[in-house]
């Protein structure tokens, strides 16, 4: 019997599930049902709380977003987890089952990746990005005078390998982590990722350094203990001077330093 043959059957069992994967692979299954569903060997939680909006699909590029609406719970979706970006980008698809038969009836209705988080008391509503949304950035780059390429990329080339480090931290006073032995301005502009504690796997911006610290873009989402882990990753400040001077770079710099910008179209003629 097809899918459609099923929700045409004049008594329905129909439950929502939702499959969530973030970036670092954690993959959680919620369903609106009043009990857990195993499908595919992954256990649907049951969450009666988690509701869809009205999902919309059409030929167009803009039919394809929705909004999933849900309680906050600390086994499955936190507010402290949503806030510290955990699930920013989280591939997400929603699909309606049967609980009398979960699996019989697998009826794809959304798939895209979680876009903005909203937090109110104790719910949250977390917006579905369509993949149709891909779509609607920019075709080719813009003309800019820094680099657009991010260091070690495929188009910056740089070997990495030597540039990243694992460290310890020796204290926190928000946005400035005591750090010993560091090459001043060598992660400025880099990244600080969380290797223990309850920060772990969060990934942060690095403003600057010195040969004693670092200085993150924002405080630390959750408390840090002295002692706990973190990988460094040295960064670019996009310079033409400092892609061939530093990195031995300049022939993939991506940019166009001498391009000629605005300014020149404001001219006249004596100025």
């Amino acid at each position: 019997m097809s899918d459609l043959e099923r929700l045409g059957e004049p008594l329905n069992t129909l439950a929502f599930c939702w499959r969530i994967e973030r970036r670092d692979g954690v993959t959680i299954g919620l369903t609106s049902h009043d009990r857990d569903l195993v499908i595919g060997g992954l256990t649907y939680r049951a969450a009666p709380g988690m509701t869809p909006s009205a999902v919309r699909s059409g030929i167009g590029l803009e039919g394809e977003d929705s909004d999933v609406a849900g309680a906050l719970s600390s086994d499955a979706i936190g507010e402290a987890d949503l806030m510290a970006g955990r699930w920013d980008g989280a591939a997400l698809e929603l699909r309606l089952t049967q609980w009398e038969m979960p699996g019989a009836l697998w009826l794809l209705l959304a798939r895209g990746e979680m876009g903005a988080v909203a937090c109110k008391g104790g719910a949250f509503t977390a917006e579905l990005l369509g993949v149709a949304a891909v779509l609607g950035g920019p075709v080719a780059p813009s003309t800019s005078p820094d680099c657009r390429a991010r260091l070690g990329d495929m188009a910056c080339r740089v070997d990495m390998a030597a540039r990243r480090r694992i460290v310890a931290v020796d204290s926190v006073t928000d946005t400035e982590i005591a750090i010993g032995g560091l090459a001043a301005g060598a992660y400025a502009f880099g990244t600080l990722r969380w290797l223990g504690g309850a920060n772990a796997g969060l990934v942060q911006a690095v403003v600057d350094n010195g040969a004693d610290g670092v200085t993150l873009s924002d405080p630390p989402a959750f408390a840090v203990a002295s002692g706990t882990l973190a990988l460094l990753t040295e960064g670019c400040d996009r310079q033409l001077a400092t892609c061939a001077g530093r990195f031995g770079n300049g022939v993939n710099f991506r940019g166009e330093p001498y391009l000629p910008g605005m300014d020149l179209l404001t001219r006249y003629p004596g100025a």
